[in-house]
């Protein structure tokens, strides 16, 4: 049990960024896919802030690079993803 609470102090970034995650894949599945992809960009614009501002050693598995290829690819795929979200034609649909 202290091995699990060890692991979740380490990567608690991680873990907020995943509680984002399954929030998106959640609206996914209730079909308001284009929400669940607009709270998925969010949730990778939430691990760049948190990868730039945190120490490396703090931000767990967030970091896989230096900080800036991190940010910066965080950066441009989640602004990409929240752009494409916003920008789609609903076409009838959420």
């Amino acid at each position: 049990m202290a091995d699990w609470g060890q692991f979740a102090k380490k990567n608690l970034p991680m873990l907020a960024v995943l509680v984002v995650i399954v929030v998106a894949v959640v609206f996914v599945l209730a079909d308001r896919w284009r929400r669940g992809a607009f709270v998925f960009g969010v949730a990778t614009l939430l691990a760049a802030v948190l990868r730039l501002t945190m120490p490396s050693e703090r931000v767990g598995l967030l970091a896989v690079r230096s900080k800036a290829f991190d940010v910066g690819a965080l950066v441009a795929v989640g602004g990409a993803i929240v752009w494409l979200a916003v920008s789609i034609d609903p076409l009838g649909t959420d």
